[in-house]
Protein backbone atom coordinates (compact mmCIF):
# COMPACT_ATOMS: atom_id res chain seq x y z
CA UNK A 1 0.00 0.00 0.00
CA UNK A 2 1.32 3.41 -0.90
CA UNK A 3 2.22 5.63 2.10
CA UNK A 4 0.20 8.40 0.46
CA UNK A 5 -3.01 6.41 0.61
CA UNK A 6 -2.53 4.39 3.78
CA UNK A 7 -5.16 5.16 6.44
CA UNK A 8 -3.95 7.92 8.73
CA UNK A 9 -1.33 9.20 6.28
CA UNK A 10 -1.35 12.75 4.94
CA UNK A 11 -3.59 13.13 1.91
CA UNK A 12 -2.43 16.67 1.09
CA UNK A 13 -0.51 15.84 -2.08
CA UNK A 14 -3.66 14.23 -3.45
CA UNK A 15 -4.68 17.81 -4.25
CA UNK A 16 -4.32 19.17 -7.79
CA UNK A 17 -1.75 21.73 -8.91
CA UNK A 18 -4.41 24.15 -10.14
CA UNK A 19 -6.07 24.21 -6.71
CA UNK A 20 -2.83 25.42 -5.15
CA UNK A 21 -2.41 27.95 -7.94
CA UNK A 22 -5.85 29.38 -7.11
CA UNK A 23 -4.93 29.37 -3.43
CA UNK A 24 -1.75 31.37 -4.03
CA UNK A 25 -3.58 33.94 -6.15
CA UNK A 26 -6.41 34.28 -3.61
CA UNK A 27 -3.95 34.78 -0.77
CA UNK A 28 -2.23 37.46 -2.82
CA UNK A 29 -5.38 39.46 -3.66
CA UNK A 30 -7.11 39.12 -0.29
CA UNK A 31 -10.05 36.91 -1.36
CA UNK A 32 -8.79 33.71 0.29
CA UNK A 33 -10.74 34.33 3.51
CA UNK A 34 -14.11 34.95 1.90
CA UNK A 35 -16.77 32.60 3.29
CA UNK A 36 -17.83 30.17 0.60
CA UNK A 37 -20.07 27.18 0.00
CA UNK A 38 -19.06 24.37 -2.36
CA UNK A 39 -21.41 21.56 -3.37
CA UNK A 40 -20.78 18.10 -4.78
CA UNK A 41 -23.44 16.92 -7.22
CA UNK A 42 -23.94 15.18 -10.53
CA UNK A 43 -25.48 17.06 -13.45
CA UNK A 44 -26.86 13.77 -14.75
CA UNK A 45 -26.79 10.08 -13.95
CA UNK A 46 -24.44 7.83 -15.92
CA UNK A 47 -25.97 6.52 -19.13
CA UNK A 48 -28.69 3.96 -18.50
CA UNK A 49 -28.90 4.49 -14.75
CA UNK A 50 -32.09 5.44 -12.89
CA UNK A 51 -30.49 6.27 -9.53
CA UNK A 52 -27.11 6.73 -7.93
CA UNK A 53 -25.83 5.55 -4.54
CA UNK A 54 -23.83 7.70 -2.14
CA UNK A 55 -20.71 5.82 -1.05
CA UNK A 56 -17.34 6.78 0.38
CA UNK A 57 -18.49 9.42 2.88
CA UNK A 58 -16.40 8.09 5.81
CA UNK A 59 -13.39 7.89 3.50
CA UNK A 60 -13.90 11.54 2.55
CA UNK A 61 -14.08 12.54 6.20
CA UNK A 62 -10.90 10.61 6.97
CA UNK A 63 -9.16 12.28 4.03
CA UNK A 64 -10.20 15.75 5.21
CA UNK A 65 -8.97 14.94 8.71
CA UNK A 66 -5.62 13.79 7.33
CA UNK A 67 -5.28 16.67 4.86
CA UNK A 68 -2.15 18.29 6.23
CA UNK A 69 1.14 19.37 4.69
CA UNK A 70 4.18 17.89 6.42
CA UNK A 71 7.78 18.88 5.77
CA UNK A 72 8.15 16.42 2.90
CA UNK A 73 5.05 17.76 1.17
CA UNK A 74 6.15 21.36 1.65
CA UNK A 75 9.63 20.57 0.34
CA UNK A 76 8.05 19.09 -2.78
CA UNK A 77 6.15 22.37 -3.32
CA UNK A 78 9.03 24.74 -2.60
CA UNK A 79 9.86 26.55 -5.80
CA UNK A 80 6.37 25.85 -7.12
CA UNK A 81 4.54 28.09 -4.62
CA UNK A 82 5.65 31.27 -2.90
CA UNK A 83 6.64 31.37 0.79
CA UNK A 84 3.37 32.97 1.93
CA UNK A 85 1.42 30.09 0.43
CA UNK A 86 3.80 27.51 1.88
CA UNK A 87 3.43 29.05 5.34
CA UNK A 88 -0.34 28.94 4.99
CA UNK A 89 -0.24 25.27 3.98
CA UNK A 90 2.08 24.41 6.85
CA UNK A 91 -0.62 25.54 9.28
CA UNK A 92 -3.55 24.07 7.31
CA UNK A 93 -6.29 22.25 9.18
CA UNK A 94 -9.81 22.25 7.80
CA UNK A 95 -11.89 24.39 10.17
CA UNK A 96 -15.12 24.59 8.22
CA UNK A 97 -18.24 22.47 8.13
CA UNK A 98 -19.41 19.58 5.96
CA UNK A 99 -22.90 18.19 5.60
CA UNK A 100 -24.45 15.91 3.06
CA UNK A 101 -26.39 12.80 2.18
CA UNK A 102 -25.81 9.84 4.48
CA UNK A 103 -23.79 7.01 3.06
CA UNK A 104 -26.20 4.55 1.48
CA UNK A 105 -28.60 7.31 0.40
CA UNK A 106 -29.81 7.51 -3.19
CA UNK A 107 -28.93 10.50 -5.34
CA UNK A 108 -30.35 11.99 -8.53
CA UNK A 109 -29.33 14.77 -10.93
CA UNK A 110 -28.64 17.93 -8.93
CA UNK A 111 -28.69 16.23 -5.52
CA UNK A 112 -26.35 18.21 -3.20
CA UNK A 113 -24.78 15.07 -1.80
CA UNK A 114 -21.96 16.99 -0.05
CA UNK A 115 -21.81 20.64 1.03
CA UNK A 116 -18.49 22.11 2.18
CA UNK A 117 -18.59 25.47 3.97
CA UNK A 118 -15.51 27.46 4.95
CA UNK A 119 -13.14 30.04 3.62
CA UNK A 120 -12.36 29.85 -0.07
CA UNK A 121 -8.80 28.82 0.74
CA UNK A 122 -9.59 25.96 3.07
CA UNK A 123 -12.40 24.55 0.90
CA UNK A 124 -10.93 24.89 -2.59
CA UNK A 125 -7.91 22.69 -1.86
CA UNK A 126 -10.18 19.74 -1.05
CA UNK A 127 -11.77 19.43 -4.49
CA UNK A 128 -9.59 16.71 -5.97
CA UNK A 129 -9.38 14.46 -2.94
CA UNK A 130 -13.14 14.68 -2.34
CA UNK A 131 -14.05 13.95 -5.96
CA UNK A 132 -11.50 11.19 -6.41
CA UNK A 133 -13.08 9.27 -3.53
CA UNK A 134 -16.74 9.93 -4.27
CA UNK A 135 -16.53 9.43 -8.04
CA UNK A 136 -14.93 6.02 -7.59
CA UNK A 137 -16.95 4.74 -4.66
CA UNK A 138 -20.30 5.98 -5.98
CA UNK A 139 -19.62 4.39 -9.38
CA UNK A 140 -18.88 0.98 -7.87
CA UNK A 141 -21.80 1.33 -5.46
CA UNK A 142 -24.32 2.00 -8.22
CA UNK A 143 -23.14 -1.06 -10.13
CA UNK A 144 -23.21 -3.18 -6.98
CA UNK A 145 -26.73 -2.06 -6.05
CA UNK A 146 -28.02 -2.98 -9.51
CA UNK A 147 -26.32 -6.36 -9.25
CA UNK A 148 -27.80 -6.99 -5.82
CA UNK A 149 -31.27 -6.26 -7.18
CA UNK A 150 -30.68 -8.59 -10.14
CA UNK A 151 -29.45 -11.38 -7.84
CA UNK A 152 -32.84 -11.53 -6.06
CA UNK A 153 -31.36 -12.30 -2.66
CA UNK A 154 -28.78 -14.85 -3.79
CA UNK A 155 -25.34 -14.29 -2.21
CA UNK A 156 -22.83 -12.19 -4.14
CA UNK A 157 -19.08 -12.40 -3.64
CA UNK A 158 -16.85 -9.50 -4.71
CA UNK A 159 -13.89 -10.96 -6.63
CA UNK A 160 -12.46 -8.02 -8.60
CA UNK A 161 -9.11 -7.33 -6.94
CA UNK A 162 -7.09 -8.50 -9.93
CA UNK A 163 -8.88 -6.15 -12.28
CA UNK A 164 -8.12 -2.76 -10.75
CA UNK A 165 -5.55 -0.72 -8.80
CA UNK A 166 -4.54 -2.41 -5.56
CA UNK A 167 -6.01 0.34 -3.35
CA UNK A 168 -9.12 0.71 -5.52
CA UNK A 169 -9.69 -3.02 -5.00
CA UNK A 170 -10.02 -2.50 -1.25
CA UNK A 171 -12.41 0.43 -1.51
CA UNK A 172 -14.43 -1.28 -4.26
CA UNK A 173 -14.96 -4.22 -1.93
CA UNK A 174 -16.25 -1.81 0.71
CA UNK A 175 -18.66 -0.15 -1.73
CA UNK A 176 -19.90 -3.55 -2.89
CA UNK A 177 -20.58 -4.69 0.66
CA UNK A 178 -22.44 -1.44 1.36
CA UNK A 179 -24.73 -2.28 -1.56
CA UNK A 180 -25.65 -5.84 -0.65
CA UNK A 181 -22.71 -8.06 -1.54
CA UNK A 182 -22.23 -10.68 1.17
CA UNK A 183 -18.47 -11.13 1.11
CA UNK A 184 -15.20 -10.27 -0.63
CA UNK A 185 -12.12 -12.22 -1.59
CA UNK A 186 -9.96 -9.19 -0.68
CA UNK A 187 -8.31 -9.79 2.68
CA UNK A 188 -7.22 -6.16 3.07
CA UNK A 189 -10.87 -5.08 2.83
CA UNK A 190 -11.77 -7.67 5.43
CA UNK A 191 -9.07 -6.42 7.79
CA UNK A 192 -9.74 -2.71 7.25
CA UNK A 193 -13.53 -2.65 7.13
CA UNK A 194 -14.65 -5.86 8.83
CA UNK A 195 -16.19 -7.28 5.64
CA UNK A 196 -16.63 -11.08 5.59
CA UNK A 197 -14.03 -12.75 3.38
CA UNK A 198 -14.29 -15.96 1.41
CA UNK A 199 -12.72 -17.70 -1.56
CA UNK A 200 -12.15 -20.98 -3.31
CA UNK A 201 -9.29 -22.24 -5.45
CA UNK A 202 -8.31 -21.27 -8.97
CA UNK A 203 -7.66 -23.43 -12.01
CA UNK A 204 -3.96 -23.21 -11.20
CA UNK A 205 -4.47 -25.43 -8.12
CA UNK A 206 -6.08 -28.15 -10.21
CA UNK A 207 -3.40 -27.87 -12.90
CA UNK A 208 -0.68 -28.13 -10.24
CA UNK A 209 -1.74 -31.67 -9.42
CA UNK A 210 -1.33 -34.73 -11.60
CA UNK A 211 -5.07 -35.33 -11.65
CA UNK A 212 -8.25 -33.43 -10.84
CA UNK A 213 -9.02 -36.03 -8.19
CA UNK A 214 -5.70 -35.38 -6.46
CA UNK A 215 -6.39 -31.65 -6.42
CA UNK A 216 -9.86 -32.14 -4.96
CA UNK A 217 -8.57 -34.54 -2.30
CA UNK A 218 -5.90 -32.05 -1.27
CA UNK A 219 -8.42 -29.21 -0.99
CA UNK A 220 -10.93 -31.27 0.97
CA UNK A 221 -8.19 -32.55 3.30
CA UNK A 222 -7.13 -28.99 4.03
CA UNK A 223 -10.51 -27.22 4.13
CA UNK A 224 -13.10 -29.89 4.84
CA UNK A 225 -16.09 -31.14 2.89
CA UNK A 226 -17.82 -27.76 3.21
CA UNK A 227 -15.39 -26.25 0.71
CA UNK A 228 -16.23 -25.16 -2.85
CA UNK A 229 -14.59 -27.19 -5.62
CA UNK A 230 -13.92 -25.64 -9.03
CA UNK A 231 -15.21 -28.24 -11.47
CA UNK A 232 -14.69 -26.76 -14.96
CA UNK A 233 -10.92 -27.02 -15.45
CA UNK A 234 -11.38 -29.98 -17.79
CA UNK A 235 -14.84 -31.53 -18.19
CA UNK A 236 -17.64 -30.28 -15.95
CA UNK A 237 -19.64 -33.50 -15.86
CA UNK A 238 -16.58 -35.52 -14.90
CA UNK A 239 -15.49 -32.80 -12.51
CA UNK A 240 -18.77 -32.91 -10.59
CA UNK A 241 -18.65 -36.69 -10.46
CA UNK A 242 -15.12 -36.61 -9.08
CA UNK A 243 -16.00 -33.86 -6.58
CA UNK A 244 -18.80 -35.92 -5.06
CA UNK A 245 -16.67 -39.08 -5.07
CA UNK A 246 -14.00 -37.24 -3.10
CA UNK A 247 -16.08 -35.13 -0.70
CA UNK A 248 -19.25 -37.18 -0.54
CA UNK A 249 -22.80 -35.80 -0.74
CA UNK A 250 -21.96 -33.30 2.01
CA UNK A 251 -19.80 -31.28 -0.40
CA UNK A 252 -20.43 -27.59 0.27
CA UNK A 253 -20.49 -26.23 -3.29
CA UNK A 254 -19.18 -26.51 -6.82
CA UNK A 255 -18.10 -23.49 -8.85
CA UNK A 256 -18.50 -23.08 -12.59
CA UNK A 257 -16.43 -20.30 -14.14
CA UNK A 258 -17.07 -20.53 -17.88
CA UNK A 259 -19.51 -21.51 -20.60
CA UNK A 260 -23.27 -21.05 -20.89
CA UNK A 261 -23.87 -20.72 -17.18
CA UNK A 262 -27.65 -21.11 -17.27
CA UNK A 263 -27.47 -24.40 -19.17
CA UNK A 264 -24.52 -25.68 -17.17
CA UNK A 265 -26.21 -24.84 -13.87
CA UNK A 266 -29.30 -26.84 -14.88
CA UNK A 267 -27.15 -29.81 -15.85
CA UNK A 268 -25.05 -29.53 -12.70
CA UNK A 269 -28.10 -29.42 -10.47
CA UNK A 270 -29.58 -32.52 -12.06
CA UNK A 271 -26.27 -34.37 -11.79
CA UNK A 272 -25.66 -33.38 -8.17
CA UNK A 273 -29.17 -34.44 -7.19
CA UNK A 274 -28.73 -37.79 -8.96
CA UNK A 275 -25.54 -38.35 -6.96
CA UNK A 276 -27.29 -37.62 -3.69
CA UNK A 277 -25.63 -34.23 -3.22
CA UNK A 278 -28.94 -32.42 -3.00
CA UNK A 279 -27.56 -29.86 -0.54
CA UNK A 280 -24.47 -29.00 -2.56
CA UNK A 281 -24.71 -25.43 -3.79
CA UNK A 282 -23.83 -24.15 -7.24
CA UNK A 283 -21.76 -20.96 -7.49
CA UNK A 284 -21.07 -19.35 -10.86
CA UNK A 285 -18.56 -16.72 -11.92
CA UNK A 286 -16.94 -15.42 -15.08
CA UNK A 287 -17.55 -11.93 -16.53
CA UNK A 288 -20.88 -11.45 -14.78
CA UNK A 289 -22.67 -8.11 -14.69
CA UNK A 290 -26.18 -7.09 -13.67
CA UNK A 291 -27.63 -8.16 -17.00
CA UNK A 292 -26.04 -11.61 -16.81
CA UNK A 293 -27.31 -11.97 -13.24
CA UNK A 294 -30.83 -11.07 -14.33
CA UNK A 295 -30.61 -13.66 -17.12
CA UNK A 296 -29.71 -16.32 -14.54
CA UNK A 297 -32.71 -15.55 -12.31
CA UNK A 298 -34.50 -18.80 -13.25
CA UNK A 299 -31.39 -20.98 -13.18
CA UNK A 300 -30.63 -23.20 -10.15
CA UNK A 301 -27.77 -21.00 -9.01
CA UNK A 302 -27.07 -20.46 -5.32
CA UNK A 303 -24.47 -17.70 -5.47
CA UNK A 304 -22.36 -15.55 -7.73
CA UNK A 305 -18.78 -14.32 -7.91
CA UNK A 306 -18.47 -10.93 -9.62
CA UNK A 307 -15.23 -9.19 -10.55
CA UNK A 308 -14.33 -6.99 -13.50
CA UNK A 309 -17.72 -5.41 -14.18
CA UNK A 310 -18.17 -4.51 -10.53
CA UNK A 311 -14.85 -2.79 -9.84
CA UNK A 312 -15.06 -0.84 -13.11
CA UNK A 313 -18.58 0.43 -12.43
CA UNK A 314 -20.18 -1.91 -14.98
CA UNK A 315 -19.71 0.51 -17.86
CA UNK A 316 -19.73 3.70 -15.76
CA UNK A 317 -16.28 3.91 -14.09
CA UNK A 318 -17.01 7.36 -12.68
CA UNK A 319 -20.17 8.78 -11.16
CA UNK A 320 -19.62 12.08 -13.01
CA UNK A 321 -19.71 14.20 -9.84
CA UNK A 322 -18.45 17.80 -9.72
CA UNK A 323 -17.40 20.15 -6.88
CA UNK A 324 -18.70 23.64 -7.54
CA UNK A 325 -18.66 26.99 -5.77
CA UNK A 326 -22.30 28.05 -5.26
CA UNK A 327 -22.11 30.84 -2.67
CA UNK A 328 -19.65 33.61 -1.69
CA UNK A 329 -20.28 35.66 1.46
CA UNK A 330 -23.94 34.68 1.35
CA UNK A 331 -24.34 35.64 -2.33
CA UNK A 332 -25.31 32.90 -4.83
CA UNK A 333 -22.83 32.39 -7.67
CA UNK A 334 -23.20 30.10 -10.69
CA UNK A 335 -21.61 29.07 -13.97
CA UNK A 336 -23.41 30.03 -17.15
CA UNK A 337 -21.28 27.99 -19.57
CA UNK A 338 -23.21 26.14 -22.26
CA UNK A 339 -24.15 22.60 -21.09
CA UNK A 340 -22.49 23.28 -17.72
CA UNK A 341 -24.95 25.70 -16.14
CA UNK A 342 -25.16 25.44 -12.35
CA UNK A 343 -27.75 26.69 -9.88
CA UNK A 344 -26.26 29.20 -7.47
CA UNK A 345 -26.92 29.21 -3.75
CA UNK A 346 -26.77 26.55 -1.05
CA UNK A 347 -29.38 23.82 -1.59
CA UNK A 348 -31.50 22.21 1.09
CA UNK A 349 -32.88 18.84 0.00
CA UNK A 350 -35.90 16.77 0.98
CA UNK A 351 -37.38 13.64 -0.54
CA UNK A 352 -41.12 13.68 -0.99
CA UNK A 353 -43.20 10.50 -0.46
CA UNK A 354 -46.73 9.23 -0.81
CA UNK A 355 -48.50 8.10 2.40
CA UNK A 356 -47.62 4.54 1.34
CA UNK A 357 -43.91 5.35 1.60
CA UNK A 358 -43.18 5.43 -2.14
CA UNK A 359 -40.86 8.31 -3.04
CA UNK A 360 -42.18 10.74 -5.65
CA UNK A 361 -39.55 13.47 -6.10
CA UNK A 362 -36.43 15.18 -4.81
CA UNK A 363 -37.12 18.81 -3.89
CA UNK A 364 -34.31 21.34 -3.48
CA UNK A 365 -34.78 24.70 -1.83
CA UNK A 366 -32.21 27.37 -2.63
CA UNK A 367 -31.09 29.15 0.51
CA UNK A 368 -33.90 27.69 2.62
CA UNK A 369 -35.67 24.40 3.19
CA UNK A 370 -38.62 23.68 0.88
CA UNK A 371 -42.05 24.16 2.46
CA UNK A 372 -42.59 21.00 4.49
CA UNK A 373 -45.17 18.43 3.42
CA UNK A 374 -46.38 15.57 5.65
CA UNK A 375 -44.21 12.78 4.25
CA UNK A 376 -41.04 14.70 3.43
CA UNK A 377 -37.71 13.30 4.59
CA UNK A 378 -34.77 15.72 5.01
CA UNK A 379 -31.72 14.33 3.26
CA UNK A 380 -28.73 16.25 4.58
CA UNK A 381 -27.04 15.51 7.88
CA UNK A 382 -23.99 17.15 9.52
CA UNK A 383 -20.63 15.43 9.27
CA UNK A 384 -18.14 18.11 10.36
CA UNK A 385 -18.95 21.24 12.36
CA UNK A 386 -16.30 23.97 12.75
CA UNK A 387 -13.56 21.49 11.93
CA UNK A 388 -14.75 18.82 14.36
CA UNK A 389 -16.18 15.55 13.13
CA UNK A 390 -19.66 14.78 14.41
CA UNK A 391 -19.58 11.81 16.79
CA UNK A 392 -21.47 8.54 16.31
CA UNK A 393 -21.81 8.63 12.54
CA UNK A 394 -23.39 5.48 11.07
CA UNK A 395 -21.36 2.30 10.78
CA UNK A 396 -20.93 0.43 7.51
CA UNK A 397 -23.62 -2.05 8.61
CA UNK A 398 -26.01 0.79 9.40
CA UNK A 399 -25.33 2.43 6.04
CA UNK A 400 -25.98 -0.90 4.34
CA UNK A 401 -29.38 -1.04 6.01
CA UNK A 402 -30.04 2.61 5.08
CA UNK A 403 -29.59 1.76 1.40
CA UNK A 404 -31.81 -1.29 1.67
CA UNK A 405 -34.62 0.87 3.09
CA UNK A 406 -34.07 3.62 0.51
CA UNK A 407 -34.32 1.23 -2.44
CA UNK A 408 -37.63 -0.08 -1.16
CA UNK A 409 -39.12 3.42 -1.49
CA UNK A 410 -38.43 3.73 -5.24
CA UNK A 411 -41.31 3.37 -7.69
CA UNK A 412 -41.41 -0.16 -9.14
CA UNK A 413 -39.77 0.90 -12.41
CA UNK A 414 -36.96 2.71 -10.59
CA UNK A 415 -35.11 -0.60 -10.15
CA UNK A 416 -35.36 -1.60 -13.81
CA UNK A 417 -32.08 -2.37 -15.57
CA UNK A 418 -33.30 -0.96 -18.87
CA UNK A 419 -32.48 2.60 -19.86
CA UNK A 420 -34.92 5.20 -18.64
CA UNK A 421 -35.41 8.49 -16.87
CA UNK A 422 -34.19 8.94 -13.30
CA UNK A 423 -36.43 7.10 -10.86
CA UNK A 424 -37.31 10.42 -9.21
CA UNK A 425 -37.50 13.89 -10.77
CA UNK A 426 -35.57 16.72 -9.13
CA UNK A 427 -37.43 19.97 -8.53
CA UNK A 428 -35.44 23.11 -7.69
CA UNK A 429 -37.54 25.78 -5.98
CA UNK A 430 -36.63 29.42 -6.67
CA UNK A 431 -34.49 31.21 -4.07
CA UNK A 432 -36.38 32.48 -1.07
CA UNK A 433 -37.15 36.20 -1.16
CA UNK A 434 -35.11 38.36 1.27
CA UNK A 435 -36.70 38.24 4.68
CA UNK A 436 -38.89 35.24 3.82
CA UNK A 437 -39.30 32.51 6.37
CA UNK A 438 -38.33 28.87 5.98
CA UNK A 439 -34.85 28.51 7.31
CA UNK A 440 -32.78 25.37 7.33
Amino acid sequence: MSPRTAPGASTALLTDHYELTMLQAALADGTAERRCVFEVFGRRLPEGRRYGVVAGVPRVLDAVRDFTFDEAALARLRGVLDERTLDWLAAYRFGGSIEGYAEGELWFPGSPMLTVTGTFAEAVVLETVVLSILNHDCAVAAAAARMSTAAHGRPLIEMGSRRTHEEAAVTAARAAYLCGFTATSNLAAGERYGIPTTGTSAHAFTLLHDTEEAAFRAQVAALGTGTTLLVDTYDITRGIETAVEVAGPELGAVRIDSGDLAVLAEQARAQLDSLGATGTRIVVSGDLDEYALAALAAAPVDGYGVGTSLVTGSGAPTAGLVYKLVEVEGRPVAKRSTSKVTQGGRKVAVRRHRPTGTATEEVLGVGAAPPREPHDRPLQVPFVVDGERVPDLPSLEESREHLRRALVTLPWDGLALSKGDPALPTTVLPPAAPGAGGGR
